[in-house]
């Protein structure tokens, strides 16, 4: 299998050397693994050059490889300038969005990076002529910002290093003292990764998202002037803040959600939720509107047809004008992505831009283009394109290529497994969407389906969590369908689970009578919301001849572990599923838990979950594996989302060997693979006795 490593210290023609020896390898799943994801693209003050980072997996390594580069937005190739460090991620995994701060000079780029067991600010030179560390603190540096022209950084810190880990030595000397804060079912000294290294983690108030030892520790304050290096303690109070303006203050209307004040003015503009939610979590429409200029008393609303009704996700100010630009995330068509400039003083919106994937400033979809006062420079991406970035002209929507360091996999995926928008109605007439890739086919016959149901914006890959990988499994005559839920969340549990149900059975429906698919061997896989989706359908219909699931689902141990969180668990355990205790709510967990349900589950599923969430769905994943139902694979150290490389690899690798296995009937004959089959053809003999044959078996 055909790899591509590249180190930090390349060049960018490297990475396009890289990825032209690569091109003669199948989108294997490591290849997908190690795509260069482009992030937080950031046009100069004088508007001429861009600066973003690339981040690449090594699996040979098991790390990730960030580097960043510099632009110019006429030249033909970006300057390497500094090496990255370690990605910086939440505490369930996702790679956090890296943030840069040109000089007014033009001159340096600001961002923070961990490098060396470290989070310092660094400053690299534009011109590719070195980088260094500004800040040597005891302590990792949680903000920073440039001032007085660009002349002095502040930047603040908490409890430092030592102090953490001394922390933690006592913790681990004197026992740790089991409370509301305590994440229990997990490893408890040393057990998750935060700020590159593995540390004792707590929860924090927000779910069961976690944080590091003396997490709440008080921000502290350092300036230092940047000629000299001389540095001084600071008050909070001595740092330049920006005030925030409520939108009810101005006459703008709905529940808050997103607000951006112009850059070197006082204008402000706002995204709010409006309209009847109606069962559901939020309102279900967004208002656009804006302080038509500084210190007006009210704000002005977008009216026209082009921002009202829209899925607008994201906005920002287009440098040196009177507009707003703002994106709109259509769900009716996949999730793709327009860009439109409404003038705060005329009202006129215009569209710059309209694509079938992904344009902003990154993987997330909220994540914004850099903006000059001509141009944007977006990361573009789609269902079977990978991540490439480009200029983006304000007035005529002219698109320029810059960077495609992921050009020879797009080829190959054009090649192989390309993908296509599927748009379907349910029994009921409700939209949904979805990229469907068609499988490659050794036969005449209908190929078998693979389903994920949840989010599928821009360049797929594995669904959410990056665990299935769509296309080497349409390579390998699987077809696979990524299903996007419907707008909103629905706040009861069994309309919400039945939302996913009716979506992939009008799929299969769909797809059967268009003879693409063999409705007998339909595969479906899930993290998160998949993945309660995916065990609702095993559960609940017979759609499914497998199924593979990351993430555990409510049960009486999930209640249990999580219950040590007090009434914020509680509470939310009503609000999202309508479930008290199992004793106070008995029908309600009859309907929602696998744990009561285990004589309806009859397609064999594979768990992989990580180390830090296993333990809540044992309850029902032990009698499943005793009675030869199941297989469950728990890797260590991991959140929510896996994130190592081998990892990740391993749960690729792993799903494309079971769906092979149950809908083709296929064994790789990898000699290291051989238990895993042993334990799959005993669970095949095993359902086979209780139901019977399915198709293709």
């Amino acid at each position: 299998m055909l790899s591509c490593v590249v180190r930090p210290l390349l060049f960018a023609g490297a990475l396009l050397a890289c990825a032209s020896v690569c091109h003669a390898g199948l989108v294997s799943p490591r290849r997908l693994l190690e795509v260069a994801d482009i992030s937080s693209p950031t046009v100069s003050p004088d508007g001429r050059s861009v600066a973003f980072r690339v981040e690449r997996a090594s699996v040979a390594r098991n790390t990730y490889d960030t580097v960043w580069y510099v632009q110019g937005l006429s030249d033909p190739l970006p300057r390497r300038i500094a090496d990255g460090g370690v990605p910086l991620r939440d505490s369930a995994g996702e790679s956090l969005p890296p943030e840069v701060v040109w000089s007014p000079d033009n001159r340096w780029i600001f961002y923070r990076a961990l490098v060396d067991g470290k989070i310092d600010v660094w400053r690299a030179a534009a011109d590719g002529s070195g980088s260094e560390p500004l800040t040597h603190d005891a302590a990792d540096v949680r903000d920073f910002a440039l001032g007085e022209g660009g002349r002095v950084l502040r930047y603040s810190v908490g409890a430092t290093r030592e102090e953490v880990r001394s922390a933690e030595r006592a913790e681990y000397d004197q026992g740790i003292h089991i409370d509301d804060s305590v994440p229990i079912g997990q490893g408890l000294f040393r057990s998750g990764y935060v700020s590159g290294r593995m540390a004792t983690q707590r929860f924090s108030k927000v779910w069961f998202d976690r944080l590091p030892l003396l997490a709440d520790a008080p921000d502290r304050w350092t300036e230092i002037d940047i000629a000299t290096g001389a540095s001084r303690a600071i008050a909070v109070s001595a740092v330049p803040s920006v005030p925030s303006l409520a939108p009810d203050k101005v006459g703008v209307d709905g529940d808050p959600w997103k607000s951006l004040r112009e850059p070197q003015g006082d204008r402000v503009a706002w995204l709010t939720r409006i309209g009847d939610r109606r069962g559901q979590q939020q309102r279900p429409d967004v208002l656009l509107s804006a302080l038509p200029r500084a210190h007006a008393g009210r704000a002005v609303r977008c009216v026209s047809a082009l921002c009202t009704g829209k899925a607008i996700t994201a906005v920002q100010w287009r440098p040196d004008s009177d507009e707003v630009l703002f994106t709109v995330t259509d769900p009716r068509q996949g999730l793709a992505q327009s860009i439109l400039r409404w003038n705060v003083a005329t009202g006129e919106v215009r569209t710059v831009v309209k694509t079938a994937g992904l344009v902003n400033g990154g993987r997330d979809p909220t994540w914004n283009c850099g903006a000059s006062a001509d141009a944007l420079v977006c990361v573009t991406a789609e269902a079977d394109r990978p991540p490439r970035l480009e200029k983006v002209d304000l007035e005529i929507g002219k698109r320029l290529v810059l960077f495609d360091p992921n050009k020879a996999l797009a080829q190959d995926i054009a090649d192989v497994a390309p993908a296509r928008l599927l748009q379907w109605q349910d029994k009921r007439g409700e939209w949904f969407t979805g990229q469907f890739y068609s499988a490659r086919r050794g036969g005449d016959g209908p190929a078998p389906l693979f389903i994920t149901y949840y989010s599928c914006p821009g360049f797929i890959r594995g669904g959410v969590g990056d665990e299935w990988p769509l296309a080497s499994l349409a390579q390998a005559g699987i077809s696979a369908l990524c299903i996007n839920r419907r707008p909103g969340y629905t706040m009861d549990a069994v309309a919400r689970y039945g939302e996913g149900l009716a979506a992939a059975e009008s799929a299969v429906e769909r797809l059967s009578r268009e003879h693409e698919i063999d409705r007998a061997r339909v595969g479906m896989g899930g993290l998160s919301f998949g993945a309660e989706v995916t065990m609702w359908t095993v559960a609940n219909s017979g759609l499914l001849a497998a199924a593979s699931v990351a993430t555990p689902v409510v049960s009486p141990f999930y209640y249990v572990i999580g219950s040590i969180k007090g009434k914020a668990f509680r509470k939310g355990l009503r609000e999202l599923w309508g479930l008290g205790s199992p004793s106070e709510t008995p029908q309600r967990w009859s309907v929602l838990s696998p744990a009561f349900q285990l004589d309806k589950i009859h397609a064999p599923i594979l768990f992989q979950h990580s180390e830090q969430e296993y333990m809540y769905a044992l309850d029902y994943e032990i009698p499943l594996i005793r009675e030869q139902r199941a297989d469950l694979y728990v890797f260590p150290n991991e959140p929510h989302q896996k994130f190592q490389p081998r990892h990740k690899l391993a749960a690729y690798n792993r799903n494309l060997d079971w769906f092979r296995f149950w809908l083709q009937g296929h064994e790789d004959p990898d000699p290291a693979k051989a238990e895993q089959y042993v334990r799959w053809r005993a669970m095949r003999t095993n359902l086979r006795m209780e139901r019977g044959p399915r198709a293709g078996h």
